[in-house]
């Protein structure tokens, strides 16, 4: 009857004893958005005076001073792109991609 007794105490000690699960790790903090992507309106590159110098140096000239400058200015340059491929090869794309990127 002691061994039912002792089976019975350490039975309803045990959830006391037991571990709980560690918490779950927190969830990664989002990727940063760039402020300016190859999406962003031609206009609001021009606009902004550190995107303005990314374009003029990777172009290699001041966009707006183009003749297509008020046509072109509420596109993007994915969408001025297939309008000029020669002068937006892939490679060039990039690296302004990647200069715009970088504008904090």
């Amino acid at each position: 009857m002691k061994s039912l007794i002792a089976i019975a105490l350490i039975a309803a000690a045990t959830p006391a004893l037991a571990q709980t699960a560690p918490a779950p790790a927190p969830a990664p903090a989002p990727a940063a958005t760039p402020k300016f992507t190859l999406d962003t309106p031609i206009g609001d590159l021009v606009a902004d005076p550190a995107a303005k110098a990314v374009l003029d140096k990777d172009l290699g000239n001041d966009i707006t001073k183009l003749d297509a400058y008020d046509q072109i200015k509420g596109m993007s340059l994915n969408q001025v792109k297939p309008y000029a491929p020669d002068k937006l090869p892939d490679a060039l794309m990039t690296k302004i991609a990647a200069d715009l990127a970088a504008i904090k």
